[in-house]
């Protein structure tokens, strides 16, 4: 609704006439892709944020440990593919993906 009228907004101060009823697809069309990318990146902030909490506990832990040598990755990935098969992340992201549809 925000980019709609971001769009709507935009189209009135190039003289168009725009209502709610009939919606010209030169405002439609970007404002659903504007929404869709804004969606795409929260989901994206919200998947990363979780394993790169991972990815510094782990990292700390090793050189509180003193293995230095050892790629903080190594130890980290099976832990980032246990926490996403525990909190069933296939069905939370296919959710929240068609819910933002709605």
């Amino acid at each position: 609704d925000k980019d709609f009228d971001l769009f709507a907004d935009l189209a009135r101060e190039r003289g168009q006439t725009v209502s709610r009823d009939t919606v010209d697809l030169r405002i439609l069309v970007p404002a659903f892709m504007i929404s869709e990318i804004r969606r795409g990146f929260e989901i994206g902030f919200l998947i990363v944020l979780p394993f790169l909490v991972i990815d510094l506990i782990v990292a700390t832990i090793t050189m509180a440990m003193g293995m230095m040598m050892l790629p903080p990755t190594v130890v980290s990935l099976p832990f980032k593919i246990l926490f996403f098969v525990l909190i069933d992340g296939w069905n939370l992201l296919v959710g929240s993906l068609v819910r933002s549809f709605t």
